[in-house]
């Protein structure tokens, strides 16, 4: 699997009508090159939380395209955008508990996550200790996922995106609630799927923009920078 292009383009999203409309985004285009790694950035109400749910094909626009690769999200219907979500985009949120399965154990969220994909497509899915491996919590198969310290949790989270063998990674605040060795840690494995995955990385945290191909920065649902 290669990853894919991400675009957007004359991206316009627009809450309630008339008098009481609030423009979230406007006019926004970028095009991000397949596999390559991004940072969305910006400050609260800047249009970073909106952007995120249209990339992730939970909200559709109000106007414009998201195209990943060549599929127009806002074209598709709701049966082909749970295809596209199982087969190429992962989805990260920002409390990793949210992503996980509490009770069972990270084996077990992993192999979860397989569980939403299509047989016919199974063949080309990691092994899960091979995922764990990448994400360096191998050691930890058998323990329960609400007994993992926070940087655990956040390593799980990715690794439960990476088990379908997604073509883009869209991750939302990945280092928010981490210490400095556990959000380099994970800064570090986000750079290193460069090339394999295109990475794209909602955040507060200026040291991950640094380290991406690309910041874009969000503001009154304008790119500024």
């Amino acid at each position: 699997m290669t990853a894919l292009e991400v675009g957007v383009e004359r991206l316009r999203h627009v809450y309630g009508a008339e008098e009481e409309a609030v423009v979230a985004l406007d006019d926004l285009t970028f095009r991000l090159p397949a596999g390559s790694t991004t940072a969305i950035m910006g400050p609260s109400g800047s249009g970073k939380s909106t952007l995120t749910t249209i990339l992730a094909g939970l909200q559709r626009p109000t106007s414009g395209r998201v195209l990943i690769g060549d599929a127009d999200l806002a074209a598709l219907s709701e049966v082909e955008l749970m295809r596209l979500r199982a087969r190429e985009l992962a989805v990260t949120v920002q409390r990793p508990d949210r992503n996980l399965l509490g009770y069972g154990t990270v084996l077990d969220n992993v192999r979860f996550a397989q569980r939403g994909v299509a047989r016919a497509d199974r063949g080309r899915l990691p092994a899960p200790l091979e995922v764990l491996r990448e994400v360096g919590i191998a050691h930890l198969v058998d323990q329960r996922a609400d007994g993992l310290s926070g940087g655990e949790r956040q390593r799980l989270a990715l690794a439960v995106g990476l088990a379908t063998a997604p073509r883009v990674l869209l991750a939302d605040e990945p280092t928010s609630q981490l210490d400095d060795r556990n959000r380099d840690a994970l800064v570090d494995l986000l750079c290193g799927l460069r090339g394999r995955i295109t990475v794209i990385v909602v955040t507060h945290d200026d040291r991950l923009g640094e380290r991406f191909d690309r910041r874009i920065v969000l503001a009154d649902g304008r790119a500024v920078g």
